[in-house]
């Protein structure tokens, strides 16, 4: 059964049939909120960072949020298939035991083994990031206002089911308890319009890109909000999901040439849902200008009906297989080694990308 979908925005499906597709036509590759759900992906991260985009030289911009950040972070190693290698390891082998005398792990737990992760993971190594020669990383995060300012276990709560409520009306109102902050590296212009909602860039550096990662990754009562990030107006900081779930924004390209003119969006999905609150509001999840020149690749679903459980991995897995995390490593290494057939798909089709093959976003 095919595996890979491929799904694209006008313009980019007209790219597709005037120029086809070469690593030096993307200029932004995004990635999405979504958990573990971003395990799928790893095959199609090693084949395009660690072979397909070598060979060119044009600046890419690399957009995440949570574990969409943890993964572009890890593209601008060295040696990056080695490291989505070991993001996916420790991505699935993470566990967590209850602290004597509780039935469940706290939020506070949890962020605290976290955090130390993700020291682990790339402490001595932040400046590979921040002075890669050609990858220019935005981290995606949400920051709380008024109420949601700073985290409470009552303001907080009523805080999010405010802007619940809110975001329900119109998306922009949600901005009325949230906003977008991108910590960017390289001093770089964001490679999207930010019109759609209330927008702060931050610059990334040593001092704050673990609180930054750490609070995109920041669900909220899943984990503890991130508080007064260095260099960042204070207060507190949640998952990037929350305001950018999968990155539905104004993408730019150039108005002239091929080069840099494509955002590649490897996605466990093919529809690109704008924030975390819309999830059930699906009118949302059609496709809009905004995508004009995306190409996303995402499963076929119908393929994912043969995986383990008949899903991807998901949250919901932790709490499935609470008592029996061999189960759950199980079933979550048997669909990532599944997922090699997008990378060997998507490597075929590139070979001679025809537009037949390309469906509409």
């Amino acid at each position: 059964m095919q595996a890979l979908h491929i799904h694209a925005g006008p313009k980019a499906l007209a790219h597709i049939r005037a120029h086809g597709l070469r690593p030096e036509h993307v200029g932004v590759i995004p990635a999405a909120a979504g958990g573990p759900k971003g395990l799928i992906l790893g095959p199609l991260d090693r084949f395009i960072f660690g072979e397909w985009l070598t060979p060119s030289q044009q600046p890419v911009d690399l957009v995440g949020a949570s574990i969409g950040a943890w993964r572009m972070a890890t593209a601008c190693l060295h040696d990056p298939v080695t490291a989505f290698e070991r993001l996916e390891h420790d991505y699935i082998h993470q566990h967590y035991e209850p602290l004597p005398g509780r039935e469940r792990v706290t939020a506070e737990q949890i962020s605290a083994a976290f955090g130390q992760s993700l020291q682990a993971f790339y402490g001595g190594r932040v400046d590979e990031i921040l002075s890669h020669p050609r990858f220019r990383l935005h981290m995606v995060t949400s920051h709380g206002r008024h109420i949601l300012h700073r985290e409470h276990p009552l303001a907080t709560p009523l805080g999010y089911a405010g802007a619940y409520l809110s975001n329900a009306v119109s998306r922009r109102a949600l901005g009325a308890w949230l906003e977008r902050v991108v910590f960017s590296a390289q001093g770089a212009a964001l490679p999207f319009e930010a019109q759609d909602f209330r927008t702060l860039v931050v610059g990334l550096t040593e001092s704050n890109f673990m609180p930054a990662l750490q609070a995109s990754c920041a669900i909220p009562f899943a984990l503890k909000a991130v508080h007064d990030i260095p260099g960042a107006p204070a207060g507190a900081y949640w998952d990037g999901g929350i305001t950018d779930y999968h990155l539905h924004l104004n993408w730019t390209a150039p108005v002239k040439g091929p080069d840099r003119a494509i955002v590649l969006y490897p996605h466990f999905q093919h529809k690109v849902v704008p924030g975390w609150l819309d999830k059930a509001l699906k009118w949302r999840h059609g496709a809009t200008p905004f995508l004009d020149h995306t190409i996303v690749l995402s499963p076929n679903p119908e393929w994912v009906k043969t995986l383990p459980n008949g899903k991807l991995p998901d949250r919901q897995d932790f709490m499935r297989y609470d008592r029996d995390l061999a189960g759950r490593l199980k079933v979550w290494k048997a669909a990532t080694r599944a997922s090699q057939q997008l990378a060997d798909e998507f490597a075929l089709w590139l070979l001679n990308p025809a537009s037949s093959e390309v469906q509409a976003l």
